[in-house]
């Protein structure tokens, strides 16, 4: 017998349900499936779990994930947690995750995080550092927190596998620097340096940057177009589709046409891709550009 202002030890019948009728509407199970559940809210961590083999259970972001990056495939069974710069944290509570994958740039949500549950924030992307080898660092820092690292181990192991045969595969175009960007409108550009992922992607299969500064991106362009006068024997590689406005307007630019790489025909156009992943987008890069170079 429950004396009176004690807490009953039987659940709330209405509330449990309540509960239970979120968590099925929200395409969540009931019980807890074995393993980690990780909850992403860095796209480049979110890579890098599914590199390991460990889907999480929920990420921040899918429907722009799907259509913009697309690589590595994102089952319909993890959830949506909403916008990575304003994540959903009443439905990252109710996914239950064991361990939440961040980075720097999700800071002012720390603590918020950490009061659902443990926060692995891995810094991919620092100002005149190389991406790539923080990327693969990180497969292996995952694998430890997650009790897998022999997970990590094979993840590194086929990634490295797959570079050499991409360094193989372009190896006969190392004959001329590769300027990376990414056209903003008709007179600017945005340029992926030796501090970029596909720059960093680009040093690691043999290949030469003819962009030699720091990476040029911002949401406003900030490469002047004629800037690429000043690497004339460079392959230009376009990452990503060319705005429509854009298109049209270099297609009656004569600044465009006369620019060395358009007028001898030395343009290759990559689709659109993610400039801020792991591995997994370091090696989707390498394929497409091979892809390109050899046709």
């Amino acid at each position: 017998m429950v004396g009176r202002g004690a807490i009953s030890p039987r659940p709330d019948r209405r509330a449990f349900l309540t509960a239970a009728g979120i968590l099925l509407a929200a395409g969540l199970p009931l019980r807890a499936e074995a393993g980690p559940r990780l909850a992403a809210i860095d796209w480049a961590m979110l890579e890098t779990a599914t590199a390991l083999g460990h889907m999480p259970v929920a990420a921040a972001e899918l429907i722009r994930f799907r259509a913009d990056v697309g690589v590595p495939a994102i089952p319909d069974t993890v959830t949506d947690l909403g916008l990575r710069g304003a994540p959903n944290f009443e439905l990252l509570q109710l996914v239950r995750p064991t361990l939440i994958l961040s980075s720097p740039y999700y800071t002012r949500y720390q603590a918020r995080m950490e009061a659902i549950a443990p926060v692995l924030s891995l810094p991919f992307y620092q100002p005149g550092a190389a991406p790539l080898p923080k990327a693969m660092d990180a497969l292996d820092a995952l694998a430890r927190q997650i009790g897998d690292p022999a997970a990590g181990g094979r993840a590194r192991a086929r990634a490295n596998a797959h570079l050499d045969l991409l360094a193989s595969r372009v190896a006969r175009h190392a004959d001329r620097p590769l300027a990376l960007v990414d056209i903003g409108d008709a007179r600017h550009l945005r340029a992926f340096g030796f501090d970029s992922l596909f720059g960093s992607t680009l040093t690691r299969i043999g290949l030469r940057n003819a962009w030699s500064e720091a990476t040029a991106f911002s949401f406003l362009a900030p490469v002047p177009l004629e800037r690429l006068a000043d690497m004339p024997d460079a392959r230009l590689i376009i990452a990503g589709p060319i705005p429509p406005q854009a298109q049209g307007a270099l297609s009656r630019s004569r600044l465009w046409q006369a620019l060395p790489q358009v007028a001898q025909g030395r343009v290759h156009h990559l689709p659109r891709m993610n400039a801020f992943g792991g591995v997994p987008a370091a090696l989707r890069f390498g394929d497409l550009l091979a892809r390109a170079l050899e046709a």
